[in-house]
């Protein structure tokens, strides 16, 4: 496996890095296996695809216990990531959680820190409903502060960010922070991310960590319409904002995002590629991503998604394949959080 450095901290990752959410179970994804855990993080380092990443609040800390579980006798092995939520960022809170953190996951170091979620009221509303949090955001500047102090202590190798915007990792740099990754939401049906934050993690030597580059299965060429997809997967502004547990309130591109799905099982077809080897290598060979995430619940779908990146894909395909998307890309247009209005979004 390919592997890639963050230009501001030299910190190296894995093309492929495995998203860890559905470990210990949850109302998300459901029952998992430990016995398939174990497989996973086993196939992981076996094809050294070996980043892991998780977060504090993925099965109310589950994920981490089950993969800190599932790593104590090969963490040499692994890098571990998880995440903060903004609403602990607060220096004390921020503190704790991260402690709680490197409890969970049986380690006495996390290799990469990441804030969940912007430091703003809107993208803290989420995480809780604490009227003084809410009324109080943390600061960025004591945030970031105190991240530094933590990677004095060596309780954290490398400080990152999630779904920041220009704003917002703007203010995050000019703290003086040396930031490793912003990890975004990006895909070949997911392209906001390319008009400026993409630029400005270029001009800046942040890594991008593309999560959700097969769209949650979308992309895996299964779904035929919106109404077979599962009502969590289809909130997204891709589809109608009337769906159960949408909150975008929009139209959706339902009928263009299919027309596209359909265009890229052709150009799949004609470079002799599973569709998943095309949206996963279309993502990796774009400028600035250092690491694409991709969920892998068996031994078996680490090593499906692996094989993606045993040969690069044609340029001709790229190309193909960038300009199939483009039109919906420039519909869908420039606000990079797909789960919420341009009025209502979360990132900067």
């Amino acid at each position: 496996m390919q592997r890639r450095v963050c230009p501001i901290t030299g910190f190296e990752l894995p093309v492929l890095g495995i998203g860890c959410w559905s470990f210990g179970g949850g109302a998300y994804w459901g029952a998992q296996d430990r016995k398939d855990e174990a497989n996973v993080v086993r196939e992981a380092i076996a094809r050294d695809c070996n980043y892991l990443d998780t977060a504090e609040v993925y099965n109310s800390g589950a994920s981490e216990e089950a993969l800190g579980a599932t790593v104590r006798t090969c963490r040499g092995d692994v890098i571990l990531g998880t995440k903060v939520p903004p609403s602990a960022c607060h220096p004390p809170a921020l503190r704790a959680h991260c402690d709680a953190s490197l409890r969970r996951l049986a380690t006495d170091a996390i290799d990469l820190y990441m804030v969940h979620w912007p430091l703003t009221r809107q993208a803290i509303k989420p995480f809780t409903q604490d009227e003084t949090i809410l009324a109080s955001p943390p600061n960025v500047t004591e945030t970031f502060a105190t991240l530094l102090q933590l990677q004095k202590q060596g309780k954290i190798r490398q400080i990152g960010v999630c779904n920041f915007g220009v704003k917002q990792l703007g203010e995050a740099l000019a703290t003086g922070a040396k930031i490793a990754v912003n990890q975004l939401f990006y895909s070949i049906l997911a392209r906001a991310i390319e008009f400026d934050i993409l630029p400005l993690c270029a001009r800046h030597g942040v890594g991008v960590m593309a999560y959700m580059p097969l769209l949650q299965g979308l992309l895996t060429g299964k779904y035929h319409s919106a109404d077979e997809l599962p009502f969590a997967r289809a909130r997204i502004r891709h589809f109608r904002g009337d769906r159960k547990d949408s909150r975008h309130e929009g139209p959706g591109f339902e009928t263009d995002v299919f027309a596209a799905l359909d265009g890229l099982r052709g150009i799949a077809a004609r470079a002799d590629v599973p569709l998943t080897h095309l949206a996963l290598g279309w993502v990796a060979a774009q400028p600035g991503v250092v690491c694409v995430l991709a969920g892998a619940r068996t031994g078996a779908q680490v090593a499906e998604n692996a094989a993606a990146f045993a040969r690069p894909l044609p340029a001709e395909t790229l190309v193909e394949a960038e300009a199939l998307t483009r039109p919906l890309r420039d519909a869908m247009g420039t606000n990079a959080d797909y789960f919420e209005s341009a009025k209502n979004s979360r990132i900067e």
